[in-house]
């Protein structure tokens, strides 16, 4: 069985397909019941963000298993398969743990040692593990995982700067306008991208903040971080007319902003020009907004754009990462060998205990003279002899596990003990 990656991300496809097989909190459960119903896979776990969507696997079939994920991302997107062939990537085995762990140190990212992957990898996992459709396998490359992603935080300065998409949002608007100081500013989503982007304007001299969700508790909790407002979804189309920047974050899979909602808009403004940024995966704004005037319509390919600018001075911490990614996926492999040959250990250990009872069982004749205290000595006599005999192959056979000597030992015990 193979541990397989199966994705498609930012730098495999348009943000046109990518979003149609994006998997929102509304579609999680039924994407993980149905790989994981897979007649080829044993166990899953499905990470999806605004820059990619991955489905991990426990394949125990690797062709048949892709297929199964292929197909269960088509079903998804309504896409074919032909048309997603192109975009998606596939690692496997040391491969598919290395692409993980870059994932979780956040070199994956369209905005390199971002902070939200971090949390987005360990959301994933637990979900996954609630519905209980991870085992052994994913549990233990998940875990590990979260560590390297710690580890890369804490021992270099990936994350220094700006290292989120929320941050980036709003540099980037910053950085169109010449400053936020003074301006009306709406937040359409209230969930985690909603609250970095608001923590990142408490800076800011703002004229007025507006926080909108669906969820109006949440916009209502968000909104109060700044003193601004809070509003419901149903009078966006107000706020719309007095907003100077417009940034959206929801995990919505339909449209919030409609292009005609924003034409009628752009007709009471009197010309005001409207900025906005929308980081939603699926997209929340009406690409169609790009061509009415006054409106500039960024969204998450000008965030990758923007981003890049500062990747070339953060070249030394990327190269520390990526040293502590290959220390760390080596430690993953030892330790995954080690839990390979522990079933073969195991045998060993059963077998040689079977041994030891025939053999006191076809003397137990010469034994019944003994006392208890006697008979119960030679017991334990030849179980530590038998315990002694066992430690340096067992021994040898744990601290080389994976290797080629390894595989050499394994084979001999397989084949003198009779081991399956």
């Amino acid at each position: 069985m193979s541990v397989v990656v199966i994705g498609i991300n930012h730098t495999t496809a348009p943000l046109a397909i990518l979003e149609r097989v994006s998997i929102g909190p509304a579609r999680l459960n039924k994407a993980l019941d149905a790989v994981a119903g897979c007649d080829n896979v044993s166990e899953t776990v499905v990470l999806s963000t605004c820059n990619r969507t991955e489905i991990y696997v426990l394949a125990e079939r690797f062709h048949g298993a892709f297929q199964d994920v292929r197909d269960t991302l088509c079903d998804l997107g309504g896409v074919s398969p032909e048309e997603l062939g192109d975009h998606l990537y596939v690692h496997y085995d040391e491969e598919a743990v290395r692409h993980l762990f870059a994932v979780a140190a956040g070199l994956d990212s369209a905005v390199i040692g971002e902070h939200e992957i971090q949390g987005q990898v360990k959301t994933a996992w637990e979900h996954a593990h609630t519905l209980k459709v991870t085992g052994t396998a994913l549990n233990g490359v998940f875990r590990h995982a979260l560590e390297v992603g710690k580890r890369a935080r804490t021992e270099t300065k990936i994350s220094h700067n700006i290292a989120s998409v929320s941050q980036a949002a709003i540099a980037m608007a910053s950085d169109r306008l010449g400053g936020l100081s003074g301006k009306r500013i709406l937040i359409l989503g209230a969930g985690e991208m909603g609250e970095g982007m608001v923590a990142r304007l408490t800076s800011s001299d703002l004229a007025e903040l507006v926080v909108a969700n669906r969820t109006f508790a949440k916009a209502e909790t968000l909104a109060i971080r700044l003193a601004g407002r809070a509003v419901r979804l149903n009078q966006l189309s107000a706020e719309l007319h007095k907003a100077d920047i417009v940034f959206t974050s929801t995990g919505a899979q339909e449209l919030i902003v409609e292009g005609t909602a924003l034409e009628t808009a752009m007709e009471v403004r009197n010309g005001r020009p409207l900025l906005l940024v929308d980081i939603a995966m699926p997209r929340d704004i009406d690409p169609s907004a790009a061509s009415i005037p006054g409106i500039t319509l960024l969204d998450m390919d000008d965030i990758r754009e923007f981003a890049q600018v500062g990747i070339s001075k953060r070249e030394r911490e990327i190269a520390d990462v990526r040293n502590i990614i290959e220390v760390e996926v080596n430690q993953y492999i030892v330790r995954s060998s080690a839990r390979d040959a522990a079933p073969l250990i195991a045998d060993f250990r059963r077998q040689a205990e079977l041994i030891r009872t025939q053999v006191l069982a076809a003397n137990s004749s010469k034994l019944e003279d003994l006392d208890a205290e006697t008979r119960d000595l030679v017991g334990l006599i030849t179980n530590r002899l038998v315990g002694k005999l066992l430690h340096l192959p067992t021994t040898r056979l744990k601290d080389s596990a994976g290797t080629a000597r390894g595989e050499r030992i394994g084979e001999a015990l397989r084949d003198l003990y009779d081991l399956d």
